[in-house]
């Protein structure tokens, strides 16, 4: 089994840095995941016993201080770190210029999402789940849908 310090590839994409013991993680060690995030923690045979999670554009985490789209502040990460845009310029998702959503899904997080099908994929169309019930109704309650007309700006009078 391994032992030490190593690396080691899950089937989804997800790396591990960090110690290993009979061929568990073990010690510190730190998830890698394909959307970018990564989740640093202590880790006891197997299983984390603390750590902090960073989103793939560097923010931490942090349950008991959460400042994120928390309802009262609703800028993105981003917003707070570099500013807002001029008047009338939207930034519609933290990330900029947003992901083009195919026409009649929505933009759930980590993929897009197709009502129809029930399942999500990457934004290289890799599948990534099905959606169960609640996470459907989740989606299509809060999530940013494609347009389903194009939109065209018109100039104010």
């Amino acid at each position: 089994r391994m032992e030490g310090y190593g690396y080691y590839r899950l089937p989804t994409g997800a790396e591990y840095r960090g110690e290993l013991w009979d061929g568990m993680f073990h010690g510190r060690g730190e998830l890698l995941l394909p959307t970018g995030g990564s989740y640093r923690a202590l880790w006891d045979r197997g299983v984390a016993k603390q750590g902090k999670y960073a989103f793939a554009d560097g923010l931490e985490y942090d349950e008991e201080k959460w400042r994120y789209c928390d309802g009262y502040d609703r800028r993105f990460y981003t917003e707070i770190c570099s500013g807002f845009k001029a008047p009338g310029i939207p930034q519609l998702t933290n990330r900029d210029p947003p992901k083009i959503i195919p026409e009649g899904c929505y933009d759930c997080g980590d993929g897009f999402y197709d009502p129809k099908t029930r399942r999500v994929f990457d934004y290289k169309r890799k599948f990534l789940r099905n959606a169960d019930h609640d996470e459907h109704e989740w989606i299509l309650r809060t999530c940013r849908k494609a347009w389903e007309i194009p939109t065209e700006q018109k100039p104010k009078p």
